[in-house]
């Protein structure tokens, strides 16, 4: 570990063990955490639209009561961290090994920087709390149209 010195704690500093790998290691590292995020963001979205399509179409699943949790507790930590102004850790994990691996980063949040790309639109942090707070409203709201099955109770065939 040739070089090494300690930095001070911070979100990127979780990748300091992998100093001493090549480039190509730290881009690779920051598309499995770029894959992450995406997937994260799936499942937040999508399982907000499955809960409710689910409901109509009487899928049992959709009740379960770890998905469920699962879902409130993602979307929870996303209007949490954007009421208090953090940038998801899974962004700066990604960025840090993007640095480390010579890649390109970018600035700002996960969503923020795709959105841009995708539809070339900068919006300000504002609009992303109000839309993450609105998407947690609707989720929340999903526990009370479509309650979840209670977590001692079996699913009945």
């Amino acid at each position: 570990m040739k070089n090494f010195r300690p930095q001070a704690p911070q979100w990127g500093a979780a990748v300091f063990w992998l100093e001493p790998m090549s480039a190509d290691v730290y881009l690779f590292a920051a598309d499995v955490l770029l894959l992450t995020h995406v997937l994260f963001v799936l499942f937040v979205v999508f399982g907000l639209v499955l809960i409710y399509v689910g409901n109509v179409c009487r899928w049992s699943w959709v009740r379960n009561p770890w998905f469920r949790l699962c879902h409130l507790l993602a979307i929870g930590i996303v209007v949490l961290q954007s009421w208090v102004g953090v940038i998801c850790p899974l962004t700066v994990w990604e960025t840090a090994l993007r640095k480390k691996g010579g890649g390109e980063a970018y600035s700002g949040t996960f969503i923020g920087h795709w959105l841009e790309k995708l539809l070339y639109w900068q919006f300000p942090p504002w609009v992303f709390v109000v839309i993450y707070t609105l998407f947690g409203a609707a989720v929340l709201g999903s526990w009370f149209w479509v309650r979840p099955r209670s977590f001692g109770r079996e699913k009945k065939e």
